[in-house]
């Protein structure tokens, strides 16, 4: 049983289920800023009501995007029509407030850095405690004016003064989908073309959407090129689940043998799958179907799990970045493997809703795993029985979840303490939880 304020969880058998997934979190922020930069209605559908993502419809609407609500869930609004302002936007009233969403602060700054107005992005205290530097270089390159107003140095609240910007070309010194979409959101604002270089492959669902959009770009290999002025064309968008979301029951499933899951109307976009690649590489049956691999938008399709007898395995530097949201469930499924998981290369979990190294690796040796901490990662060597216990997931949601499913698999009862934060991106996760205990 859960309330609002903690998740209770035991063991369970075998099990069978199928979900269907809430719509994926990275494209709803997209959807919002993208729609409501366009030249008319957006009819956007299966929209995310998670509180991160409502912050972001909310910022579009206090910069005079008019927004139609047209059906809810439980938790808020998942069919809305955006009235695209054309690319003018006005000024906000007060600051605009981005709550948890790192998302959503990253990308408004790169719209917020090519208005005429002075504007302010604000956050909760955990939001406030990340690091926004790495934005706040490049828009500066491009001629904005930004002030880190936050207790520490380029941290929020961001202070923004209207100003021209400049087009650049921008080779980024971490691959970070955010950067490189704050970029590119800023170039529309920017006379001539902007090029954004990443050293890996990252998160694509910019340059999709902008497709979309019918804003033109070039891609050639980790570079993208986009021509400012252009005014996104408006259309109208079905949101696909989300892989990030479906994770967390494709590691129960793939680790408790004999189970089956289905999950329906997924995203299955290339650049959010490494998932299931480390999966399958330590065992995992999971099959999926492409079932509309529409080359400007997203891959989406149905995903098949068969329980078994999971492996650890290395998880390789070139997935990284691919991975960043599920490396916590990850490392639950290592604790349930045989043999050893390595996660290196992973700095960039330390500045996340919470350093989610340390916590993953507190919570994992609590529950009496045998995991070792590295400055950039962590090794787990599966085999040890989880037992229940009291954790507490430090406001960080993916934490929470991932810890929830462990729970699934420990002796006597886990209590995960603070879980409201699971409202900031899977406010449904309790009930497919019971859906899963068969509850």
């Amino acid at each position: 049983m859960s309330d609002l304020n903690s998740l209770k969880v035991r063991s369970i058998g075998e099990f069978s289920a199928e979900l269907k997934m809430p719509g994926d979190k990275s494209i709803s922020h997209r959807a919002a800023i993208i729609a409501g930069l366009s030249n008319g209605p957006c009819h956007i559908r299966n929209y995310l009501p998670s509180e991160d993502c409502l912050n972001t419809l909310r910022a579009m609407e206090s910069l005079g995007v008019n927004c139609d609500y047209l059906a809810s869930n439980d938790y808020g609004p998942t069919e809305v029509v955006v009235h695209g302002k054309g690319m003018r936007l006005t000024a906000p009233g007060e600051p605009i407030d981005c709550g948890n969403s790192g998302t959503g602060m990253r990308l408004l700054a790169g719209v917020l850095a090519g208005q005429e107005f002075e504007s302010t992005l604000t956050g909760d205290e955990s939001l406030s405690s990340r690091p926004m530097g790495r934005i706040m270089r490049p828009l500066e390159s491009m001629g904005a004016r930004i002030v880190g107003k936050g207790e520490d140095e380029g941290c929020a609240p961001l202070l923004f003064h209207g100003g021209n910007l400049v087009p650049i070309h921008y080779v980024m010194p971490m691959a970070s989908a955010q950067v490189k979409s704050a970029v590119l959101l800023a170039a529309l604002f920017a006379p001539g073309k902007t090029t954004v270089e990443q050293p890996a492959q990252t998160r694509d669902h910019t340059e999709r959407m902008l497709a979309q959009f019918q804003v033109r770009s070039i891609c050639n290999g980790n570079e993208i090129t986009i021509d400012g002025g252009q005014v996104p064309v408006a259309i109208d968008i079905d949101i696909p689940g989300d892989i990030s979301s479906a994770a967390f029951w494709i590691v129960a499933t793939a680790a408790k043998r004999n189970s089956n899951l289905l999950i329906q109307n997924v995203g299955l976009n290339p650049t959010r799958t490494a998932l299931l690649g480390v999966l399958q590489r330590m065992g995992a049956t999971i099959r999926n179907t492409v079932h509309s691999p529409d080359e400007m938008g997203e891959p989406v399709g149905n995903l098949k799990v068969q329980g078994g007898e999971l492996c650890g395995t290395e998880i390789r530097e070139d997935e990284i970045p691919n991975l960043i949201d599920e490396i916590p469930v990850l490392a639950v499924a290592g604790a349930l493997a045989r043999g050893k998981m390595t996660i290196r290369n992973a700095s960039e979990l330390r500045v996340k809703e919470s350093d989610r190294i340390t916590t993953v690796v507190d919570n994992l040796r609590a529950m009496g795993a045998d995991v070792t901490e590295h400055d950039d990662g962590m090794s787990v060597v599966g085999g040890n029985q989880l037992h229940g216990t009291t954790l507490d997931c430090f406001g960080d949601h993916r934490i929470a979840m991932a810890f929830a499913i462990a729970g699934l698999f420990a002796e006597g009862e886990t209590v995960i303490r603070n879980t409201e934060c699971i409202a900031t991106s899977y406010p449904g996760f309790g009930k497919d939880l019971d859906q899963i205990r068969g509850q």
